[in-house]
């Protein structure tokens, strides 16, 4: 979760723009990375899913009934 919310800070700082967030070009610009002025639609679908999950209680979606493809769609664990 550390590590989690460093990520989520440094997107706010970094990334976050007038409309939503823009993905970043060059951090070689570091602290004022470039910026390519588009939102993907995974950034809403993947990363802040995973951020959400991270910090919610256990029970939203317990681990051990569920788990995650590629694209972060939780899939139900079916037991025989």
């Amino acid at each position: 979760r550390d590590w989690g919310w460093e990520i989520f800070k440094s997107i706010e700082q970094h990334c976050k723009v007038e409309a939503g967030y823009s993905g970043v070009t060059d951090m070689t610009e570091f602290p004022h990375p470039h910026l390519d002025n588009k939102q993907q639609s995974w950034f809403l679908a993947e990363t802040l899913k995973y951020l959400y999950l991270l910090f919610s209680p256990t029970d939203v979606l317990p681990l051990d009934q569920w788990v995650f493809n590629t694209e972060a769609h939780p899939l139900q664990i079916w037991n025989d």
